[in-house]
């Protein structure tokens, strides 16, 4: 029983940290859903193209830059991509929000054959140029990595939803997320916020990635995966609440790394699946929509 409890706050820990990177994830998937009502299924491999053109661009693959100019350069590029997806989604969004959900998996499709096309199906890695030390903490093990992660998921969350609540086009996204049809009556653009969400919603995606791959090695699928845990995290948290993505993000990471201590790694694809089933008969809106009552 000691060595159970012993191992517990350690594997709490690192479930935290990895939930945060689920988070993120989770997040570009609910601003687009609040904005668009699109499940965007070509999040995962747009951002695993991001983390290849990372490696392109910083490993000499393609070019031999700095690693941030790698970064700021497959940044841009995924913002590219953001707008040229939504200038192909934007007439089914319009029509049909299940069109046009459907029509992410072929841009899915298409980002993962570029990808292979461009740098193959070989497995690489992606290294974070982070502080590499340790510390013991109250009896934690916390890494450079560990501190990296949650510095910048508390960063780029905060800023989130510092934009989401406090600037103009923030307070549109919010308004056309509640009502789009009372939001264009009173003079907003809903184009100009959809592609703000997109674009915002890739930016994420591609920081998720960038973090979640020096923990494993890079491949066409490793992302990909990724965000099936995003996913599932979104669909506890609340495809309508970002705050229920977070939550939700921070509820998979510690899950799953239970389950896979304790149970069976071999399984954990079968429970999150079970995890995401029962969420969705127990919180058919979102944890926090049942607890608060609304919608966030």
């Amino acid at each position: 029983m000691s060595d159970i409890f012993r191992d517990l706050f350690p594997l709490l820990w690192s479930g935290m940290i990895t939930g945060c990177l689920y988070a993120l994830g989770a997040l570009g998937l609910v601003m687009i859903f609040k904005s668009s009502r699109v499940v965007n299924f070509s999040h995962g491999n747009v951002a695993g193209f991001a983390a290849f053109l990372i490696y392109g661009f910083s490993s000499g693959a393609l070019m031999q830059l700095s690693w941030g100019a790698a970064v700021l350069l497959a940044i841009l590029a995924v913002i590219a991509i953001a707008c040229l997806t939504y200038a192909v989604i934007a007439p089914l969004v319009f029509e049909s929000d299940l069109t046009a959900t459907i029509a992410t998996l072929g841009i899915g499709l298409i980002a993962q054959g570029a990808t292979l096309l461009i740098f193959g199906a070989d497995i690489v890695s992606l290294d974070l140029p982070v502080p590499r030390f340790g510390m013991s903490v109250l009896g934690l093990f916390i890494t450079g990595y560990d501190l990296t992660v949650l510095a910048v998921a508390v960063v780029t969350i905060a800023l989130l939803f510092f934009v989401v609540d406090f600037t103009k086009l923030g307070v549109a996204f919010r308004a056309i997320s509640i009502n789009p049809f009372a939001a264009e009556v009173c003079g907003l653009n809903l184009r100009s916020v959809h592609l703000f969400s997109w674009i915002v919603a890739a930016v994420l995606g591609v920081v998720g990635a960038l973090l979640i791959v020096p923990t494993t090695f890079l491949s066409v699928t490793t992302v990909a995966a990724f965000m099936l845990q995003a996913f599932a995290a979104a669909v506890i948290g609340g495809f309508a609440s970002l705050p229920g993505a977070l939550v939700g993000g921070i509820l998979i990471g510690v899950l799953m790394n239970l389950f896979t201590f304790y149970v069976s790694p071999e399984f954990s694809s079968t429970f999150l699946l079970g995890v995401i089933l029962l969420a969705l008969n127990i919180f058919p809106n979102g944890i926090l929509a049942r607890v608060g009552g609304s919608r966030v």
